[in-house]
């Protein structure tokens, strides 16, 4: 698997790009960085082409036109294992924060956000809050490597969920960060900037 050309940010169900920007700017791996906008979410008009979740994953795979980094938030993380498992020889290293990463939480201890969140923000499509598909069979099939980074004070996605995604992916790594809550990457992106250029650079377990 070769090196990434193509770092691409993956904001959360509030679809903040603006989320990532402290860990982009400082990270020091040569590769040039893109933030998704989801249509319909904070500045980015909605589109007559984005309708719902699958119609979002496909517009990411559309930008997966060469040797493509996912570094992913939330529930950003269920739209990149689903771009992961469908161009599997272009997606490069996933590093995923605080997501469900498209498995079920429910029995993780994971705290119910859905209704909270759509009280708070009626203004934006229900795409994440109405998700609910499993991916947990078939992430055995993702070979890239991953990075999970995950906080101990984080109920919306604690710690169980993390090492449940480390058991079912053949080749992840798992970082907990004393004191880390669902904003971990955002607030904690000095500590991590290091270890997610570290991590850009391991290769795949083919290649090793």
């Amino acid at each position: 698997m070769p090196a990434p050309s193509k770092l691409l940010f993956l904001p959360g169900a509030s679809g903040d790009t603006r989320f990532w920007q402290p860990l982009a700017d400082r990270l020091s791996h040569p590769a040039a960085r893109t933030v998704i906008g989801y249509p319909g979410f904070g500045p980015e008009p909605p589109s007559p082409e984005v309708s719902g979740f699958d119609d979002l994953v496909a517009r990411v795979v559309k930008e997966i036109d060469q040797p493509t980094a996912l570094i992913a938030q939330s529930m950003g993380g269920a739209i990149a294992m689903r771009v992961a498992l469908e161009r599997p020889g272009l997606v490069t290293h996933l590093v995923l924060s605080v997501t469900s990463g498209g498995i079920d939480t429910k029995g993780l201890g994971a705290a119910d956000w859905r209704i909270g969140f759509s009280e708070a923000n009626p203004q934006l499509p229900d795409w994440f809050v109405s998700f609910n598909s499993d991916l947990g069979a078939e992430l055995g099939k993702i070979s890239a490597p991953v990075l999970l980074l995950w906080g101990d004070a984080d109920p919306i996605s604690p710690v169980a969920v993390g090492q449940r995604l480390l058991a079912l992916l053949p080749d992840a790594e798992l970082h907990v960060v004393s004191g880390g809550n669902h904003d971990l990457a955002n607030v904690h992106a000095r500590h991590l900037a290091p270890m997610v250029d570290a991590h850009l650079a391991k290769p795949s377990l083919a290649d090793r």
